[in-house]
């Protein structure tokens, strides 16, 4: 795995943050955002995703596999950075990613999870239909089956939705409204299955899939670190 550690400027250190992007992206997409969370007193980890990258691996997993991955960089970052108060912060199918991981490894102690998918086969057969204008759920489940064995891993278990019944952290997720890709009643639903009592849903009015924080500007980006304020613990 390939990531970029980008320390605090602050003399107390927050907490650490992972940063976990979408399919097709890397680590680089975080370098404003570790800047920002750097001036605000956090560490922020930017990871390649397996099969992104620098990172190695042929396949991406959709969080099977993923989220193993990411307990690894935090063994690695408990064991030889000393860091603790650990969070993660996701996109897209980095925000699949982080869910799985936070009902994984309760050692991540807060999440933010931005336009997400609930269940892999589902949101692969919403997107035959945006794409291609039609779908049939028999051929796309088919084809996910078929990936999971080329790419060795149990499409039945890159389900966010179920991974969110184990989450008791505080955990803030956010949507757009208008996203065409991933609708946000997946958002919905992961949140609805979230264990916390410290969960926030935040509905991003008008953006898209790619442009939450574009639309939402400086006000979004101010709330988002009221929550993770809330979650720190100075040292």
């Amino acid at each position: 795995m390939s990531a970029i550690l980008t320390y605090s400027c602050l003399d107390s250190t927050k907490g650490t943050i992972i940063l976990l992007h979408g399919i097709r992206s890397n680590k680089s997409h975080f370098n404003d955002l570790s800047n920002y969370l750097s001036t605000n007193g956090f560490n922020s980890v930017a990871l390649d995703l397996r099969a992104h990258g620098e990172s190695e691996g042929k396949f991406c997993s959709f969080g099977v596999n993923e989220k193993r991955d990411v307990k690894k960089l935090i063994d690695y970052l408990v064991e030889n950075e000393k860091l603790e108060n650990i969070g993660v912060w996701g996109q897209s199918l980095g925000g699949a990613v982080g869910l799985q991981a936070m009902g994984f490894d309760e050692r991540i102690k807060f999440g933010v999870i931005e336009s997400t998918f609930s269940d892999f086969k589902t949101i692969v057969n919403d997107y035959f239909d945006y794409h291609l204008g039609f779908s049939f759920t028999p051929f796309s489940n088919y084809l996910v089956n078929r990936t999971g064995s080329i790419a060795e891993f149990d499409p039945n278990d890159a389900k966010p939705s179920k991974y969110c019944k184990n989450i008791e952290q505080p955990i803030l997720v956010v949507h757009g409204n208008n996203d065409r890709r991933i609708n946000i009643k997946y958002a919905k639903e992961n949140f609805s299955n979230i264990k916390s009592v410290d969960k926030q849903f935040l509905e991003i009015d008008s953006a898209n899939h790619s442009n939450v924080w574009k639309i939402g500007g400086d006000k979004y980006f101010d709330k988002v670190l009221l929550f993770l304020n809330n979650q720190t613990q100075p040292h």
